[in-house]
């Protein structure tokens, strides 16, 4: 009885795929960009961060208040740039598109390696090289949609 029900319920619905497990089918780079490029920025802020007085208390708690804010951000955006990533390797990528772009899982591979360095170091190369991957990874996709989508930044 259950194997019938389940035939039933199961033959009346198309199959669906999505970013977010639901059949939205809404996939864009543009999260993984936004993500990382403020990660980008956070290092930035983090190097140009200038060392308070150690005399001067309130200025070293205003110091550590805000490199560790900077800190979390770059790490927490960092992390959304590699869970968008893997949605869109592991998601939205199929087999065939190997075929258009042979290079497609060691360019996600290196980037999703890239996130991880970003948020554990405090590295404007790797910062900028992430950028860089995404950016490659902007042209794959939206090349595999035969759309010429032009590559931007905010900052």
């Amino acid at each position: 009885m259950f194997e019938t029900l389940k035939n039933k319920l199961t033959n009346n619905f198309e199959a669906a795929e999505a970013h977010c497990d639901a059949p939205c089918g809404v996939y864009d780079p543009a999260s993984a960009r936004i993500a990382a490029e403020a990660a980008l920025s956070m290092t930035k802020k983090i190097l140009d961060l200038k060392l308070a007085d150690n005399a001067d208390t309130k200025a070293k708690v205003n110091f550590h208040n805000t490199l560790t804010r900077y800190i979390l951000v770059k790490e927490e955006q960092a992390q959304v740039a590699k869970d968008e990533l893997l949605i869109l390797w592991t998601d939205y990528f199929k087999p065939a598109h190997l075929e258009k772009y042979p290079d497609l899982h060691d360019t996600f591979w290196k980037a999703a390696k890239l996130c991880s360095a970003v948020k554990v170091e405090v590295s404007l190369e790797h910062a900028q090289e992430l950028m860089e991957a995404i950016k490659a990874i902007h042209g794959m996709f939206w090349g595999s949609k035969d759309k010429d989508v032009a590559w931007y930044t905010a900052s």
